[in-house]
């Protein structure tokens, strides 16, 4: 957890570094620095307080508002944003912890999404009853598609991360084509699909105002079922096993390849339910084959930033959705590119991924290094004890 902490933090840092080397006004007060290196100094920390502040704002709560209601309305925003990163990062981080690598959360999206699309629009149910149909549908059809990996890996021994990034082009153009033929909205001139049903989407928690709805409440309920799958029963304990050492499970009676598939099922479902929300999260626009919006990638971020444990996930979630928010609010109101948010998540991912580079840079001591110990009177030998 300390080197997690401290890998957002150095990131922080670096990501100040380079708000201040791209600020105009910062780049004006260099020439004359040795003149007047308050004048400098200030600039920093007009720019970096700045941007800092205004990613503050824009995600947590804005200060200016009239009223806390109002204030807290960008906090729904990130919520929103960090729905589908949780959902997909939980499918990504129980393949991880069987020692699979989903790569393939975009494919999954796209065709979880898509099915919850066509169902939303297609059948004439009443509201409620048509949600749940089109989250079962986004849910198998990203098991499934996931599950071809699996099935390949654990039948012919294909490596998962090849099989899968090639199953994000099979989606991707696959769902091009269907956009541009039977699933086009009628009417249209461009590949988009036909608008959901207003009993298919998902229903606002706060009402119209906050930007949060039921999708968020699934997802705490999506959490808690990865908790209790990967810590408590009997089918996570063996998963985590397979991924372990596969060879021990084999000799313990597990059988691999089932795990391999089913862990592969379990992955794609989860990333699935992302899908589903990228389409119906109370919006009655058709989708297109961007539906994805990155997320498939970026769940692979939070699934490591979590250190692939449920809540961790949770968590990594929330934070990366306060710095989607929060970096279009940078931008508007400082000039800071947005691009300086995907900086920062590369720069967490690069130092998660490192961990003897932050203990370096903090200096703090190897896991499991041994400090002296201390000498006791236990261990002072009887001649070198005085008496009172």
């Amino acid at each position: 957890m300390l080197i997690t902490v401290l890998a957002v933090f150095t990131s922080l840092l670096v990501g100040a570094l380079l708000i201040t080397v791209t600020n105009a006004q910062v780049q004006s007060t260099v020439p004359y620095f040795f003149a007047r290196p308050s004048a400098t100094f200030e600039a920093v920390a007009d720019a970096v307080g700045g941007a800092y502040g205004s990613l503050f704002q824009g995600s947590v709560y804005d200060v200016n508002a009239g009223s806390f209601a109002d204030g807290i309305k960008p906090l729904f925003v990130s919520l929103g944003f960090a729905t589908p990163l949780i959902a997909a990062g939980l499918g990504i981080g129980i393949g991880f912890r069987a020692g699979i690598f989903n790569i393939g959360g975009q494919g999954q999206i796209l065709v979880g999404g898509a099915l919850a699309g066509w169902l939303a629009y297609v059948l004439p149910l009443p509201p409620g009853l048509h949600l749940i149909v089109a989250i079962l549908g986004a849910v198998l059809g990203g098991a499934v598609f996931a599950g071809i990996a699996g099935l390949l890996k654990a039948t012919t021994g294909a490596h998962e991360v090849i099989v899968t990034i090639m199953l994000n082009y099979v989606a991707y153009y696959g769902l091009s084509y269907l956009l541009s033929t039977v699933l086009k909205a009628p009417g249209s001139n461009n590949p988009i699909s036909r608008a959901a049903s207003p009993s298919a989407v998902f229903p606002s928690l706060l009402g119209s105002q906050y930007a949060l709805n039921l999708g968020f409440i699934v997802v705490i309920g999506l959490t808690v079922v990865a908790w209790w799958l990967m810590t408590r029963a009997s089918l996570g304990f063996r998963l985590r096993a397979v991924g372990e050492n596969p060879k021990a499970a084999l000799t313990a009676g597990i059988s691999v390849p089932r795990m391999v598939i089913c862990t592969m099922l379990l992955s794609g479902a989860f990333v699935g339910f992302a899908g589903a929300y990228q389409v119906l999260g109370q919006t009655t626009t058709g989708f297109t084959n961007t539906l994805d919006a990155g997320v498939g990638f970026n769940a692979i971020t939070v699934a490591l930033l979590g250190r692939n444990k449920a809540w961790g996930i949770f968590w990594a979630g929330i934070l990366f959705g306060v710095f989607q928010a929060g970096g279009y609010t940078m931008q508007a109101a400082q000039g800071v590119d947005v691009d300086i948010v995907q900086v920062l998540q590369a720069i967490i991912v690069l130092f998660i991924a490192a961990p003897p580079l932050v203990r370096a840079i903090f200096r703090l001591p190897a896991p499991g290094a041994s400090k002296k110990p201390r000498r006791s009177r236990r261990n002072v030998a009887p001649q070198e004890v005085t008496a009172k």
